[in-house]
């Protein structure tokens, strides 16, 4: 079990639902990132998706967009990323950080290399968008090193291919909650309890939701089907231009705590 395994498991144990924030690496602040994820955790997150900017981030939406805009025009890169997760884990060996982005920048890393430096900082896991279950062989060498690969599942997903999805799965499977770009306000909980109450029957990996999930009532409403609530382009909106560690830390408590507080009261 890795650091994603077990803090899932104590999740379950008791009875609580994950509360995963993405947030772009470098953004608002390559000075800050470390204390950016201290701060997440401190606000109540169960796990860290940290996505690693890109120039042609096709899934997301605008404000995650320019989020990537904003941290490769401050010259953050893989490297970067890899050594801020590395500076985190120096105080907190706990908390799983998974990284969320594109294939082009682990390719040029080169696949053996970008694993084993990966789990030398202390990463759990990758969701590389553009690599689809299909085209997985590639990643073998993050899987080998004892990275977990985070597959995604849409409404659009084929049955056939959800039930591969689903016997694939490890760590956990990201379900988008409607078929778009993340930051995008529709979101339908019956049709998506209903799918997800579908995919867990199936799945022996912890399920977890996102796109569309922007505040405490949304996220309440499918902590009540989900294993886990990903919130990320409203989170990346409120950081834009903050400019301090304490500035930062505050925006993230008042935004995520409400969230934190509305997953326990369930």
């Amino acid at each position: 079990m890795n650091r994603i395994d077990r803090r899932f498991a104590a999740l379950k144990a008791a009875g609580r639902t994950g509360l995963i924030p993405f947030v772009t690496a470098g953004d608002p602040s390559p000075e800050h990132a470390v204390a950016l994820m201290h701060a997440l955790v401190g606000a109540g997150a169960d796990l860290i998706e940290l996505g690693v900017p890109f120039s042609d981030p096709m899934a997301d939406g605008p404000v995650i967009q320019h989020a990537s805009e904003r941290a490769i025009a401050a010259g953050v890169g893989l490297a970067d990323v890899l050594g801020w997760v590395a500076q985190f884990r120096q105080q907190d060996p706990d908390t799983p950080v998974v990284l969320m982005g594109y294939l082009n920048p682990v390719e040029i890393h080169g696949y053996v290399r970008f694993a084993q430096e990966a789990v030398q900082a202390g990463v759990d896991g990758a969701l590389l968008v553009d690599c689809p279950l299909e085209e997985s062989a590639v990643l073998a060498p993050l899987r080998e090193a004892g990275l977990k690969q985070i597959l995604l599942a849409a409404p659009t997903t084929a049955p056939e291919r959800l039930a591969h999805l689903c016997k694939a799965a490890e760590g956990f499977l990201y379900y988008v909650s409607f078929a778009g770009i993340t930051g995008a306000a529709r979101l339908s909980t019956t049709d998506i309890a209903a799918r997800v109450a579908d995919i867990r029957s199936h799945a022996s990996a912890p399920v977890a939701v996102g796109f569309g999930v922007r505040d405490a009532e949304s996220a309440k409403a499918i902590a009540g089907f989900a294993d886990a609530v990903v919130i990320g382009s409203a989170l990346v909106e409120r950081l834009a231009g903050a400019t301090s560690a304490a500035e930062i830390a505050q925006r993230v408590q008042a935004f995520l705590a409400p969230i934190r507080t509305a997953l326990d009261a369930r």
